[in-house]
């Protein structure tokens, strides 16, 4: 396991889905989410990115963290549907709570529904 890049800046873009690490003011990653209705529904990780120069320095562990933490700020669970966010969460249960099964299910459908989310 990458050692957390201490050095990243992570920004929330929620106008477009992007949870955007920062490094010397320049993105270097994001994970791509959405906002699951109806509210307060659950924030919900579709795909994360790391440009291949960043690949190996914990930006990805950084931002899933930083999406679980925003997450329980808000008082909402996380549904990891992207794959990295998903064995993500299994290491790190203790800042990762699952999210319950229907939520899954109703994030699966939303993203169905709206491709556009991806």
């Amino acid at each position: 396991m990458a050692p957390e890049n201490t050095a990243v800046e992570i920004q929330d873009d929620r106008e477009s889905g992007r949870l955007v690490a920062y490094e010397d003011g320049a993105a270097v990653g994001y994970i791509a989410y959405f906002a699951m209705y109806p509210e307060p529904g659950a924030l919900v990780a579709v795909h994360t990115v790391v440009e291949p120069q960043h690949e190996g320095r914990g930006v990805a562990g950084a931002l899933a963290r930083a999406l679980y933490a925003m997450a329980a700020r808000q008082g909402v669970p996380v549904v990891p549907l992207c794959p990295y966010v998903v064995r993500w969460a299994r290491r790190h249960p203790e800042e990762a709570p699952e999210a319950p099964e229907e939520l899954v299910r109703g994030a699966e459908r939303q993203l169905g529904s709206h491709p556009e989310l991806f």
